[in-house]
């Protein structure tokens, strides 16, 4: 029996469907072994010899294939057919090669591009060996990753407190998205206006247009820059006499995109089905290895990590075939359509991403599919048949209205389908646009706007004339879509790593996604900002690009891969040790210098916008925490004033528009007098009641106390607090009443799990839409009321001690009984329901002698709350006493 080594079970269970009882199917579960995550796996020094590891679970995998191999005549590698594949069947081979395991034993590796009966049988009719370049180009890939990154990212721990790691290509992409954010924050929007108004033909018939030439001559975009000219010009146009002009008439086709690459799928089911890249790449995995239909598992997609757009002419030929068949001869071409990818550093060998069978029409298969998997395979299935459909044709139209003397004139366009084509089936989603201001409507915009028939010569009534006011806009913050369309365009990385470098960069709070739009963080701004003071040859995307192409050469027998590693690493290594003798004081003033511009642009009022407006003389200066950097006075620690690391002048959206202002006053507190602002700590958004005392001294030798804080709770708006939200917020906890049963109160407030109300020790964690700020007593003594039933809370009887009562209950880890805030676990055994209350006194006073505190669960290896300390009981509450709340930093 031959043995076939795939990456997942998924794949290895039709795969051995399809080859019958002559073969054994087994899984690698991926890449069995890689670097170790330690400093000198790899030595440039002895030409950069690699240390590889087998992870645990692998091990296992690996000797399960060494077993089935003992008596077989072929091992069968048959991984993706990709770079990543190749890799992967190499390692099995390598490890199975030092176990000994394939003396006497033929070795070949099998490709196929889809999962089906006739893809399996021809790859078997059709092995090859190992692909030496493809794996030289995955180990100059993998030792760069990894000296880049176990290189540099020691580099930034010691020079930039608070950062984490630094990578080949994620640092690239975070400097795109960092040079975004300033291009938005240096945009100076810009006014203009235009005036627009509506006619009607003889016939009656309504129709709009838009003023393009004044005093006969032509407007450009700011012709009309303020409301005064908007007005003249207004006023032109209505003291005046229309006629159309001329009239154009001009057709134009729109051609089908392509079937999907890797890349172009990301962007599509980012616009049209808001996946995240992660997300569709998991879904399309699933659809490529095979979905139960009907009790058989099929794949139903061909191979999704590709940058070809060619597809197998048995597909091509399908496709004509269906569309002639259920859409009409007319939206077939005469001619089959051929494409050829753009890409520079294309990989050719690959197919598109394309149905199996395109018979396999998404209705007839929707109910083997869940919910996103059907409609990724939709959105599939349709590109692909579109892609072969006949082009549309739009019928576009201009006239141009103008006035008796020929100086005013005004432009109607429109647009009307002559021929749908491929729209009939697919339209392609677009990116924002990337340039400033309004631009002009595309033909897939204005598709179906109808004029009405015009004619040179023909009358123009005119009707109302209106002048509308607009403003310049920022190019737009980077979507997934389109960064990974960016990165794409500049030949950064593989369209098979975009997923995995942008997960990187969120998973390490170098950027965040809001609204769908990534934004960076104050640490990646950082990070981004040291690495192009100090490596921006090596985050340049030229750079790179070059790189990328270097490693492409490697795949494809041009160059060897070790000479790229050693050229790579004597430039690099001498760039690090530039670094060695910087210190963390030079670093800053060098972030300073190069942040200092976008931090502090200069004032309206003209006054020095580095000027701090805690002391007389103080200057604003970039400074590091334990958190990562802030701005802080050059006068600390006499004076205290910090602020977020952000833009002053509120460029930011949202949220952060109002951290961009530092503390920011609400008033002042009836009561005492005190300030009451709101800040942004390391944690997020809180108000505050008094001066801060913030990087000051702590414990008995403090200077001041620590001013009373409370973080703002999930889902308020910092925008949205005012003064008397804030007071609200600074009494916390709020006595809501008196129990009826105890006459202890009860308490509402916020902790580090949420709001809450508490009675006797007791927590209920507020939900929906119960607010601790409202409240009211009836609400609050149900809640508790259904929480003590749930946890089956039972009064014995008051202690004799003091008359408080003696309740037992049902925890998390099992039952125990409490008397203020002293608890005590029942002996195993004891029945919660029994217990009496003369039991529950000696358990109590047993547990009172040890300290006072709480103790949640048994043993199970978890610690118990020291003597003397208060228990904080539920999941509301846990843990906020005596610790960091919310958005506070001690």
């Amino acid at each position: 029996m031959d043995v076939v080594v795939v990456e997942s079970p998924a794949k290895a269970k039709t795969i051995n469907k399809y080859l019958g009882p002559g073969y054994k199917v087994l899984a690698s579960y991926g890449h069995v072994r890689d670097l170790p995550s330690k400093d000198g796996s790899v030595r440039p020094e002895d030409d950069f010899a690699m240390d590889w590891e087998v992870d645990g679970r692998a091990n296992k995998r690996l000797q399960e294939i060494a077993s089935a191999l003992k008596g077989a005549k072929r091992l069968y590698l048959a991984t993706d057919p990709d770079r990543e594949g190749e890799a992967i069947s190499w390692h099995v081979r390598e490890v199975l090669k030092s176990k000994k395991a394939l003396e006497g034993i033929e070795v070949r590796r099998v490709v196929f591009n889809e999962i089906t009966k006739s893809a399996i049988t021809a790859a078997f009719e059709h092995t090859r060996g190992l692909d030496r370049e493809l794996v030289n180009a995955y180990l100059a890939r993998r030792a760069l990753d990894y000296l880049v990154g176990f290189t540099l990212s020691p580099v930034l721990w010691r020079k930039l407190p608070g950062s984490r790691s630094a990578g080949r290509v994620q640092s690239v992409a975070l400097r795109l998205i960092c040079e975004r954010e300033l291009e938005i924050e240096k945009f100076v929007s810009r006014e203009y206006w235009t005036v627009g108004a509506e006619f009607r033909t003889p016939a009656g018939e309504p129709f709009s247009a838009f003023l393009t030439h004044l005093d006969g001559v032509k407007l450009d975009k700011f012709a009309l820059p303020d409301k005064a000219a908007a007005e003249a010009a207004r006023g032109a146009v209505e003291r005046g006499r229309f006629a159309v002009a001329q009239v154009e008439r001009k057709q134009q086709r729109r051609n089908p995109p392509p079937p999907f690459i890797t890349s172009t799928l990301q962007q599509e089911a980012s616009r049209k089905l808001n996946f995240a890249t992660k997300h569709t790449m998991r879904i399309a995995q699933v659809l490529y290895e095979g979905v139960s239909l009907g009790g058989e598992i099929v794949g139903l997609i061909s191979y999704m990590r590709t940058d070809g757009v060619q597809m197998a002419n048995e597909a091509i030929h399908a496709c004509r075939h269906l569309i002639e068949r259920d859409y009409g001869l007319p939206y077939r071409p005469d001619q089959p359509r051929f494409y050829k990818s753009r890409a520079a550093n294309a990989q050719e060998a690959h197919e598109a991403i394309r149905p199996t069978d395109l018979s396999r029409r998404p209705e007839s298969i929707a109910r083997f599919l869940d919910r996103d998997q059907l409609k990724l395979y939709t959105l599939i299935w349709k590109r692909t048949i579109a892609s072969q459909m006949e082009a549309a044709v739009l019928d576009q139209v201009a006239a141009d209205v103008a006035s008796a003397d020929g100086r005013t004139v005004l432009r109607a366009t429109g647009s009307t389908f002559a021929f749908d084509g491929f729209y009939r089936l697919y339209h392609e989603d677009r990116d924002d646009s990337e340039g400033n201001g309004a631009t002009l409507a595309s033909p897939d915009d204005e598709a179906e706007r109808r004029l009405p028939p015009l004619h040179t010569g023909a009358a123009a009534a005119l009707g109302a004339c209106a002048a509308e006011q607009h403003f310049t806009q920022p190019p737009p913050r980077y979507t997934e879509a389109s960064l990974v369309k960016k990165l794409e365009e500049l030949s950064i990385g593989r369209p098979s790593t975009y997923a995995s470098i942008i997960s990187v960069l969120q998973e390490r709070n170098y950027v965040r996604l809001e609204r769908k739009r990534f934004i960076p963080e104050d640490r990646g701004r950082l990070v981004t900002a040291f690495l192009s003071s100090f490596f921006d040859h090596y985050v340049e995307y030229g750079f790179t690009a070059g790189l990328e192409e270097k490693l492409d050469d490697i795949s494809g027998g041009r160059v060897e891969w070790k000479a790229v590693l050693r050229e790579f690493w004597n430039d690099f290594s001498k760039a690090v040790e530039g670094t060695r003798e910087l210190r963390v004081s030079q670093v800053l003033d060098a972030l300073d210098a190069l942040l200092g511009p976008h931090f502090f642009p200069p004032r309206a009022d003209g006054k020095d916008p580095r000027a701090c407006p805690g002391c007389a003389n103080g200057r604003l200066t970039l400074k590091l925490g334990r958190f990562g950097a802030f701005i802080g006075c050059s006068n600390y620690p006499e004076c205290r004033h910090t602020r977020p690391l952000a833009v002053q002048n509120g460029a930011g959206e949202g949220d952060h528009a109002t951290a961009a202002q530092g503390p920011k006053l609400l008033g002042r507190d009836p009561a005492s007098g005190e300030s009451v602002t709101l800040r942004k700590g390391p944690y997020g958004f809180y108000v505050q009641l008094g001066e801060s005392a913030l990087g000051g001294k702590k414990g008995k030798d403090a200077a001041q106390p620590k001013p009373k804080r409370q973080s703002l709770p999930g889902g308020v708006s910092p925008a949205n607090v005012d003064l008397d939200h804030a007071l609200k917020l600074l009494s916390l906890p709020r006595e809501v009443c008196r129990h009826p049963d105890t006459n202890e109160p009860v308490l509402a407030s916020f902790g580090r799990f949420g709001p809450y109300i508490r009675h006797h020790g007791h927590y209920v964690s507020l939900k929906g839409d119960d607010d601790m700020l409202t409240i009211g007593p009836n609400r609050a003594i149900a809640l508790l009321a259904e929480a003590a039933i749930k946890s089956s809370a039972r009064t014995l009887g008051a202690h004799p001690a003091d008359g408080l009562p003696v309740i037992a209950r049902r925890g998390r880890f099992g039952g125990y009984v409490q008397h203020g805030k002293i608890r005590a676990n029942l002996p195993k055994g004891t029945d919660l329901k029994t217990i009496g209350l003369d039991a529950a006194v000696a358990l109590l006073a047993a547990r009172g002698q040890a300290g006072t505190g709480a103790s949640f669960g048994r043993a199970r290896g978890r610690s118990r709350a020291r003597a003397g300390k208060t228990a904080i009981a539920p999941k509301a509450a846990r843990k906020s006493a005596g610790k960091k709340t919310g958005a506070v930093a001690s």
